[in-house]
């Protein structure tokens, strides 16, 4: 792809944005950036930039630049109905995404991983794993360092590994992985997309441009992703911890088990660090991306013996008079919750925060079965209490630390209280790394 001297524009200066600029002008584009945002309120990624000649245009989007460039990157933060984008791809121009831009000047196999949850976790795990076989690995994309880094590093690795979200797939074209793991579908940035049916759309795009030759690794579990996943051109490869599997990689009695072309390796699990249900689906995903990409069992193994939780991923804080207090602050949604709710019983569930627009409902048959208590803040709570109140005792509580205090107070001895807000944090806190130390300070504080 020649960029030098093409007039380039970037949508957006978050790190995205910041790292696209970079490349696209050490690549000698022609670069304007674009944001809403003021310059001092961009100074950090304006110093990043300095170095450069980069063209600014700061709060605001003339649609003109739009329609002057050869070329778009936009950033994930941007949604796609932006008028100015709309315009510009009404007038031929090119938009991409920086994955798209990225795999452009990559030439390694790529392993992506998408999903409503899990995938963080999984993207590190098979990470590490790759590392642990020896191979030069970049770890990336939604989380830590985007992949438009690796291609202006001019890195040599053996293998690219990469978390994508549904917003870093809306403007590709031939973004195409060697593998793709689509984990999960369940309601997610509802205030996004127009539905969901967007909202999967987008995350079916990761194996849009896959061939035969190339897999998708797919949760045979989830009836969305697999009714979805029939009509793909790659060689699907399902885990399950439901089915057994004769191609695939699937759980049963204590032991994971990889079959493949007639080949089989079994993992017993009862060693295994990382707990809960979801956890056993993201090293299944992980261990086929690994073992369909070359690594060997036996490191692969140790690896996954080895990897402890993620932070504020179903984190163990302390147990106070006899109940264990656990952290699920990543948990943003529903079916994240969905799968705290299967790990434990007598559960005092603390919950709610910025609404997403997705509804409760799915969580209706375990709130019943497991949450002896619903402790409920932020601003959802009320319809919170309107889906869920009815089927177990609920409580409002002001403020986290409020929660936690009448969480402390109600629950018995044996008990599991429970932060898994099903919510974003934005209501009430920076992100959900803070609404996470809010949380242990006030269980520490008891």
């Amino acid at each position: 792809m020649e960029l030098k001297n093409k007039n380039i524009l970037v949508v957006g200066l978050a790190k995205t944005g910041v790292a696209c600029a970079r490349f696209l002008a050490s690549k000698g584009a022609r670069v304007t950036v674009t944001d809403m945002r003021s310059e001092s309120a961009l100074s950090g990624q304006l110093a990043e930039l300095a170095a450069y000649d980069i063209i600014r245009e700061l709060e605001r989007h003339e649609e003109v630049t739009f329609l002057a460039s050869d070329l778009i990157v936009v950033s994930p933060g941007v949604p796609m109905d932006l008028p100015q984008l709309v315009a510009a791809k009404l007038s031929g121009r090119e938009i991409v995404s920086e994955i798209e831009l990225a795999a452009r000047f990559i030439d390694a196999p790529l392993a992506a991983i998408t999903g409503t949850n899990g995938k963080t976790t999984t993207t590190t795990i098979l990470g590490a794993i790759f590392k642990h076989n020896g191979y030069h690995t970049f770890v990336g994309g939604n989380i830590g360092n985007p992949m438009i880094e690796l291609a202006e590093s001019n890195n040599i690795v053996d293998q690219v590994v990469a978390e994508i979200s549904s917003f870093q797939l809306e403007w590709i074209t031939s973004f195409r992985p060697t593998v793709a793991a689509l984990l999960n579908l369940s309601e997610d940035h509802l205030d996004r997309y127009p539905d969901y049916q967007a909202y999967i759309d987008a995350k079916l795009r990761i194996f849009e441009n896959q061939t035969e030759d190339d897999f998708a690794v797919v949760n045979r579990d989830d009836p969305l992703v697999w009714k979805h996943a029939q009509g793909l051109k790659a060689a699907l490869f399902p885990f399950s911890r439901k089915f057994e599997l004769e191609e695939g990689i699937f759980y049963k009695d204590g032991v994971i088990t990889y079959r493949h072309n007639g080949h089989e390796e079994c993992f017993p699990t009862a060693a295994i660090r990382l707990q809960g249900v979801h956890n056993l689906e993201n090293i299944m995903a992980a261990t086929a991306c690994a073992l369909l990409l070359g690594c060997r069992p036996d490191e692969t193994f140790e690896t996954i013996l080895c990897f402890e939780a993620l932070h504020h991923r179903m984190e163990f804080v302390r147990e106070v008079n006899g109940v264990s207090y656990y952290e699920d602050s990543k948990a943003t949604n529903v079916g994240s919750v969905e799968k705290a709710l299967e790990s434990f019983t007598d559960i005092t569930l603390i919950a709610g925060g910025k609404d997403k627009g997705g509804a409760y409902a799915p969580l209706a048959s375990l709130v019943k079965e497991r949450v002896r208590h619903l402790v409920l803040i932020g601003e959802a709570a009320e319809r919170m209490e309107q889906e869920l109140g009815a089927l177990t005792d609920t409580r409002r509580a002001a403020t986290l630390e409020d929660a936690v205090r009448i969480a402390a107070e109600i629950t018995a001895a044996g008990g599991t209280v429970l932060m898994s807000p099903a919510c974003s944090s934005f209501d009430m806190f920076k992100n959900y790394e803070e609404r996470a130390q809010r949380f242990i300070a006030a269980v520490k504080a008891l």
